[in-house]
């Protein structure tokens, strides 16, 4: 069982929290050291004996000799660096054990919210994908845990406290017999997932996504079990457990002779007691004994867990969940703050204490009242002396002219082609970087002195100067240059010439192909009447942006082809009349006569023969 004190130490006063807890037996270091204490000390105070009541003066010169030796050759061996790195290994591991143990109720959660029916059957399948569930958990601890295994040790006390029924203790049986080299604890979970599955077929979980979610639930608390059987199966490497324990052994037993006291000596209290043996062994072997205690701990140490707890606990809560809480939840009212929609600060009992919101590390910080008018600009980057001067005389100016005919600059927006007269200006940022990270070419301060004289006086020569200096010219200058010189470059056409000309090619007109036959995939009916106009090719005419005339013969070939639709609808709709003559036949053999007599027919029309 771990042991707490964190009640104890949740408040440190006066001399601290740690001192009253040295008082504690169960789960100290006195408890873990004192058997090896008390070995040490009688193993010392033996040689002890021996060198002052058994010993000749040769004998003690001899085992003098050895005290030397021991205590000058003791440090070398690495003890603190080896035991320090290997106690940070095992607690880590140990806080890792403890993080991997699953708990059923996330799982007993969406069960209790997915799985519907408050009928028998419902309530059968809740309750027992969760004894499946738990059932893998403590067949899992009974495989790495002495205390489970000892509760559970075969089968027959899993049936007996409640978790597994006789046709399940068959199904592992046989799976035992079939293949005895692996575990079976991840059977119970194959069972869980196919009562899921099963709920779903039988309408009990509403969508697919529930499904997904219990099944990858399912799976996550399979890998942590397994995570668990990982770390009982694979420890810490034992070269590295057997080095931690020769060194620490070999470093005490060679304390003993090294830390005797001898004649010569000139602290005479170690003649009694090892005060500093004492406390180092004290240390360093309640430093080993906590390395052992916890490198695993589910066992039956004083700071091992409480497995058998857990098995009871995963138990209890899992059927409380899915079965008496089953949607169950209080009666829906108002809260207290309805009103107010929030509280302004909850109450406090007169023993508690009133706590102030906390306040960011800057907040107490007094700013000066005049701050902004000690703000200061962006330094300005001084070059050289050199361009110092030229910008001093003019710097980077551009100057542009408004192009032809309008206001806007030659490099307006509105211009495709920049104006060929040049932009002028006096110098360029990138040459003057580079001039100042060029070593070479910085001026003397007797040169820039000069210069600087020169410019004041003289700022054309200044400019001039600056021209002949600067000899990067930036590319809309090298482009605009290179327009007003107006040189010929060569081209394409400059060197192959221009294409010839391909012969013409006749193209058939569209009013001399009257009579050519054109494909028509999809007719518009079998029965409308053919005249000699349906084998026009209009095609050729019809055509996007043409001139007036095209857009006449594309309405008047819409406007036949309107008329043809409508004489094959009176034509459809005399033959279904047909079969009774009457006078509203007659009306129709009229009508169709007269829209007849506008447009020319084939011999062939079903109209003619009406």
């Amino acid at each position: 069982m771990t042991v707490t004190y964190t009640a104890e130490v949740a408040t440190c006063r006066g001399l601290g929290c740690f001192l009253k807890l040295l008082r504690r037996w169960k789960g100290s270091i006195y408890k873990l050291v004192w058997l090896d204490l008390i070995v040490f000390l009688m193993l010392y105070y033996s040689f002890n004996f021996m060198y002052r009541f058994l010993l000749d003066d040769q004998g003690k010169e001899i085992f003098e000799n050895v005290v030397r030796y021991c205590k000058e050759y003791s440090n070398l061996i690495p003890l603190s660096f080896v035991l320090g790195f290997y106690v940070s290994v095992v607690m880590t591991r140990w806080w890792n054990q403890y993080t991997a143990i699953p708990f059923p109720d996330p799982l007993a959660v969406f069960v209790s919210a997915t799985v519907h029916g408050q009928d028998e059957r419902g309530r059968v399948m809740r309750r027992t994908i969760m004894r499946y569930v738990c059932l893998c958990v403590t067949m899992m601890f009974a495989m790495i845990s002495p205390r489970v295994k000892k509760r559970f040790p075969t089968l027959d006390h899993f049936i007996e406290a409640g978790l597994l029924h006789q046709s399940e203790k068959h199904i592992i049986a046989d799976m035992n017999k079939k293949f005895p080299n692996y575990s079976k604890h991840w059977l119970p979970i194959m069972w869980a997932s196919s009562i899921v599955t099963r709920a779903r077929k039988e309408g009990r979980i509403r969508d697919d996504f529930a499904v997904k979610t219990m099944l990858d639930e399912l799976n996550k608390f399979r890998g942590q079990c397994g995570l668990l059987l990982s770390y009982d199966m694979i420890s810490v490497p034992l070269v590295y457990t057997q080095v931690v324990t020769l060194a620490v052994y070999s470093y005490f037993f060679t304390t003993l002779m090294g830390q005797q006291w001898v004649e010569g000596n000139e602290y005479k209290f170690d003649l009694y007691f090892p005060v500093f043996t004492t406390l180092q062994f004290f240390f360093y072997v309640g430093w080993l004994k906590v390395a052992e205690s916890l490198i695993n701990p589910f066992g039956d140490d004083d700071d091992d867990f409480e497995i058998n707890w857990m098995v009871d606990r995963n138990l209890q809560v899992s059927y409380l969940i899915v079965d008496e809480m089953h949607h169950e939840h209080p009666e829906l009212v108002r809260d207290q703050y309805w009103d107010e929609v929030f509280p302004q600060q909850l109450p406090y009992t007169g023993s508690s204490t009133r706590e102030s919101h906390p306040l960011p590390s800057t907040a107490n910080i007094q700013v000066h009242p005049n701050v902004e008018s000690d703000l200061i600009g962006p330094s300005s980057l001084k070059i050289d002396e050199l361009s110092g001067d030229m910008m001093n005389s003019g710097g980077i100016m551009f100057s542009a002219k408004p192009g032809r005919g309008n206001s806007q600059t030659s490099m307006g927006m509105g211009n495709s082609v920049p104006d060929s007269r040049p932009i002028s200006r006096a110098g360029s940022v990138t040459s003057m970087l580079k001039r100042f990270l060029s070593k070479e070419d910085k001026p003397k301060p007797e040169e820039s002195q000069e210069l600087t004289q020169v410019n004041v006086k003289n700022p054309t020569n200044s400019k001039k100067f600056a021209t002949e200096v600067i000899e990067e010219v930036d590319e809309q200058t090298t482009i605009t240059s290179q327009k007003s010189a107006n040189e010929n470059r060569p081209s394409v056409l400059g060197v192959f010439g221009p294409p010839p000309h391909s012969e013409p090619i006749s193209v058939p007109n569209s009013l001399n192909t009257r009579t050519r036959t054109v494909y028509d995939p999809f007719p518009l009916s079998t029965s409308a009447p053919v005249t000699q106009d349906d084998y026009k090719d209009t095609t050729d005419n019809v055509s996007i942006g043409s001139s007036s005339s095209e857009k006449d013969e594309f309405s008047e070939l819409k406007k036949k082809r309107d008329e043809e639709r409508l004489s094959r609808l009176k034509v459809n709709l005399l033959r279904s009349v047909s079969t009774t003559p009457n006078e509203d036949g007659e009306e129709c053999e009229v009508l169709l006569d007269k829209d007849s007599s506008k447009e020319p027919q084939s011999p062939s029309s079903p109209a003619s023969v009406i």
